[in-house]
């Protein structure tokens, strides 16, 4: 009978440890970062950010690639990228890169101050894997990240594609995660920016999981089931810390200023985009925020 106990209360430990434990998955570029990759990338090789705009707009109009792998494809395809980026530019593009502030903090926070919960800290980008470790080289590690991979010649020139996150490649990347971590479908959180991120906010939510957004795009706030903005990373755990780990606002007042934080500001606002169209008259947009 002993046993029997034992095996059942093993079982529900188990079952409990399973319960709360989640996966948080990260875009980089315009999440983590204030710049761009492409921008960055751009600047060092003396290529002008309006002609770097305009093939990677070119392409997302044509539909030639997948959303946020614009990048990508100009580095193997295009030669004012390709003739000149070898693998050590990509490593210095990230030295170069504009991190939020506080990005080791919500690591630390995700991996062990949310008693009761663990959240593996993963990064899923289209950008070039090299730039991403080297900019968060000491914050988060290697193989939590995972970006566009090449394959490169002797010389470092990049001679072909391996692998993109981009698109369904973050979606692909995704699900290889949650299957070797062995995380409930629901038990996912997603961050993200723009409309490189909606093919996997789409799949996180149809799952029952969770997904923020950290800018006002309307492709992105509209899917996303929540939307922060701020210059710091720690406010991205807000939603976290409210919905899913069932924290008070003084709780997470409280966390923030362990840290060395107050929250001067903190507005919930419902913001509704409405488009008016009278009969050969266009009306200027209307946007009307509902404080909650």
């Amino acid at each position: 009978m002993g046993g029997i106990i034992s095996k059942n209360a093993l079982k529900l430990n188990m079952a409990n440890e399973h319960r709360k434990h989640f996966l948080f998955a990260s875009d980089f570029d315009k999440t983590l970062t204030f710049n761009d990759t492409g921008y960055v990338l751009s600047e060092m090789l003396g290529i002008s950010v309006s002609e770097f705009e305009h093939k990677a707009r070119g392409m997302a109009n044509l539909n030639l690639v997948q959303q946020g792998a614009e990048l990508s494809y100009l580095l193997l395809h295009d030669p004012a990228f390709h003739s000149q980026v070898r693998r050590e530019h990509l490593y210095d593009a990230g030295k170069r890169i504009r991190l939020k502030e506080n990005i080791k903090q919500v690591y630390e926070i995700l991996d062990r101050r949310i008693d009761g919960f663990h959240f593996d800290f993963y990064v899923l980008s289209a950008a070039p894997v090299e730039v991403i470790q080297s900019a968060l080289e000491g914050i988060v590690p290697q193989d939590h990240i995972f970006g566009t991979e090449f394959k490169y010649k002797a010389s470092g020139e990049i001679e072909s594609l391996v692998r993109a996150t981009a698109g369904y490649g973050k979606v692909a990347r995704l699900e290889q995660l949650i299957e070797e971590l062995g995380v409930p479908a629901d038990h996912v959180v997603y961050v993200g920016d723009g409309s490189s991120d909606i093919h996997v906010m789409l799949h996180v939510n149809r799952r029952d999981g969770f997904t923020i957004a950290v800018s006002e795009s309307k492709l992105v706030a509209q899917i996303a089931k929540r939307t922060v903005l701020s210059d710091n990373a720690l406010p991205t755990l807000v939603p976290i810390l409210e919905e899913i780990a069932g924290w008070h606002r003084p709780q997470i007042r409280h966390l923030f200023e362990s840290y060395g934080f107050l929250i001067q500001g903190w507005d919930r606002v419902q913001t509704d985009w409405v488009t008016l169209r009278p009969s050969g008259v266009i009306v200027e947009k209307a946007v009307v925020a509902e404080a909650k």
